[in-house]
């Protein structure tokens, strides 16, 4: 949960509505908000179990977060809960999402047996917690493509459609404030 201060009008109707921290009233944004409009939206990420793909996982977030500005993906601070969890497994890599912006992604060890690249797999499984299905078969001009781009594609970066369904996505994305 992230906590963000509110001032004027916003902050008036909370107080007459909603609770009072330390004498100004706050809004509780999960990760089933949305940033206010024009705000990048943060997303943490947990890739202590990433096991030999945490750096992959850490340059695939780097990716997206140079390719989008609705949403930036960070790692998580020791003890803080994450929107998106990254385990390693032997089979294929998978994600199983949580919502939009949240999610488990499994980074399997078969697709690199095979020899696709560990940074697109880490982009691709990201690209789902932020809402993009799967493309296949596809080129490897597009991330969600996945494996059917051969192992060959090492392509890790979102095309223009790619980037702006999930800019769509975060700005549509229910804004709400939680106590």
């Amino acid at each position: 949960m992230r906590i963000r201060t509110l001032t004027g009008a916003v902050a008036a109707v909370l107080v007459l509505s909603g609770p009072v921290v330390g004498g100004q009233a706050v809004a509780v944004r999960t990760a089933d908000s949305a940033a206010p409009p024009g705000e990048t939206r943060v997303l943490t990420y947990d890739a202590g179990r990433a096991g030999e793909f945490a750096s992959a996982v850490d340059r695939g977030a780097e990716i997206w977060n140079d390719s989008v500005d609705a949403v930036e993906l960070r790692p998580a601070a020791s003890g803080e809960p994450a929107d998106i969890r990254i385990v390693v497994v032997d089979g294929w890599p998978r994600t199983v999402p949580g919502g939009l912006g949240s999610g488990t992604v499994y980074f399997g060890r078969d697709a690199v047996a095979d020899g696709h690249s560990t940074v697109r797999i880490a982009a691709h499984e990201l690209g789902h917690v932020l809402g993009l299905p799967d493309r296949k078969p596809g080129p490897c001009s597009e991330l969600m493509s996945g494996a059917s781009a051969g192992p060959s594609c090492a392509s890790a970066r979102p095309n223009a459609a790619e980037r702006a369904e999930v800019e769509k996505k975060f700005e549509r994305a229910p804004a709400g404030l939680f106590m």
